[in-house]
Parts: C-alpha cells; sequence; structure tokens
C-alpha cells in the first residue's frame, strides 16, 4: 500500500526508531531514517526495500544544528515537498547514582535528548506547516511522571521534552500542527543493554519497540475520540497507564513514596 506522506525519524537505526521506521513502510509512507549508526541504516533501506517502501537514509548527529536542518529540508524536497510527520526519537540513557557519572556523560545525555529535540522542531517546523495536518512526535518517557532515582539526569530531559511538547502542541495548533507525547516504560531495546536499577528490578523490561511502534501510529492516526479532546501525551503498556492515571489523583506523598519503594532508594 502506498500513499503520499513522508515521516522522518531520528535515531532510526535501532531500537524503537527502526520499528517505527519499517511500521510506517508497511502503511506505504516515505520514510526518512537518519541516524550516526550507518551501517545500522544499511540494513533498515534494505528490510524496508523488500517491503517495496520509498526510504531515504544518511548520517544525522542530532545535536548538530545545521546537519539537521539539511537533513529536514532535503527529505522534505526528496519527499515531494512534504513532511506529515516528523518523530524526534534519537536519545541515550546513562543510569546510575547521579554522583558517579562523569559530568560530561550528564551533558551528553542532556544534549541528544533535550537540544537534538529541539534542533529537530526547529528545522521541521516550516515543512510541517506546509504540509495539511501535520504531526510531530516527541519519544518522552514514564520517567517524566516523577523524577527517577538512578536515572535522574535522564528524567529530567524527559520532563523537558513533556514541557516542550505541550507547549508547542498550544502554539502551533494555529498552523494545523499537532504535537504529542509517547510516554514508555522500560523497553527491550540496546539503550538497556547493562541496565539495572531499582525499577528495573522492580518492575521488569515489559515493552518492546513494537509495542512503542504501535501506538506512535495511534497517535499519528488517532480516532475521532482522540482528535476531538486533543490527547497529546500516549502512554505505552499497562504499567505507563496505572502510573500516569495514578500521579494525577494521588498526593505528592504518595507518589513519592510509591517512587522511592519502586527504586529500592
Amino acid at each position: 500500500m502506498r500513499n503520499d506522506k513522508a515521516i522522518f525519524i531520528t535515531g532510526a537505526a535501532a531500537g524503537i526508531g527502526r520499528a517505527t521506521a519499517l511500521t510506517f513502510a508497511r502503511k506505504g509512507y516515505t520514510v526518512g531514517a537518519y541516524d550516526i549508526d550507518e551501517a545500522g541504516l544499511g540494513t533498515l533501506a534494505e528490510e524496508i526495500g523488500r517491503l517495496g517502501a520509498t526510504v531515504h537514509t544518511g548520517h544525522l548527529d542530532v545535536t548538530d544544528t545545521d546537519e539537521m536542518a539539511t537533513r529536514v529540508s532535503e527529505f522534505a524536497t526528496q519527499a515531494g515537498n512534504r513532511l506529515d510527520v516528523m518523530v524526534n526519537n534519537a536519545g541515550i540513557l546513562k543510569a546510575g547514582r547521579f554522583e558517579d557519572i562523569d559530568v560530561r556523560a550528564h551533558f551528553a545525555e542532556i544534549d541528544v535528548n533535550t537540544k537534538g529535540v529541539v534542533n529537530g522542531l526547529h528545522a521541521a517546523f516550516p515543512h510541517l506547516r506546509a504540509t495539511p495536518d501535520s504531526v510531530v512526535v516527541n519519544l518522552a518517557s514514564a520517567s517524566a511522571i516523577y523524577g527517577q532515582p538512578e536515572l535522574a539526569n535522564y528524567s529530567a530531559t524527559k520532563f523537558f521534552v513533556r514541557g516542550l511538547t505541550e507547549a508547542l502542541d498550544l502554539e502551533w495548533g494555529r498552523y494545523g500542527i499537532r504535537v504529542v507525547a509517547i510516554w514508555p516504560l522500560y523497553v527491550q531495546t540496546p539503550m538497556l543493554t547493562g541496565v539495572d536499577t531499582g525499577t528495573t528490578r522492580s518492575l521488569g523490561v515489559r515493552l518492546t519497540a513494537q509495542d512503542v511502534a504501535d501506538v506512535i501510529v495511534s497517535a499519528v492516526e488517532p480516532s475521532r475520540l482522540r482528535r476531538t479532546v486533543r490527547q497529546v501525551h500516549y502512554p505505552v503498556g499497562a504499567q505507563t497507564k496505572a502510573f500516569a492515571l495514578g500521579s494525577r489523583f494521588s498526593p505528592a506523598w504518595l507518589t513519592r513514596a510509591l517512587n522511592k519503594r519502586l527504586a529500592g532508594s
């Protein structure tokens, strides 16, 4: 099945980005898959080619403002001067006690997870504005519900993504652009290799990259009800849905106590 829609995905070589690229390729989208892992992009392009879909790949360091602007513009032109979906997926995770992680690693996490999203949004905006009913998908996290021990800096970057998403959905609504955030808990991807925290032990790693990709599809192509209420946040999995719902109604002390217990802090 082919259509004329185009999707640009950062961090597309592996994990959630790769699953998302393949899922939208199956739906007939023209896929822009970008990453610093060019070997991974090569195998992804082969897979998408076998599906009969169109894919454009290229190197992209999301912290490089100029490279981001160039890649997004190139892709929009290749896709017929349109950009229906921008997925800011690229991210890194450093786990451990805050003081034990080198400060340069903290800054690298901030650069990719926050500045990378800002770069993507800024580069994509003119192309999204020129495309009717366009959507931005930002990868947030269940760690943006309440600050997470052993993931303090990562959690903070996802609070940034949450706030930016909410604000821009209000700002960009005048242009017909929806801005949404996807909220997974722990996902079975290379990002979690070697990660062992209190919450990974107490909650487990239950989600797959495909679980997240499926929710991204539901956010990009929402039901009439979700579109009517202008849903912004999309939790992934029963655990995240329960935590997100609970945080709305439980007192702050109880939310803190629950997070402290789950983290074993």
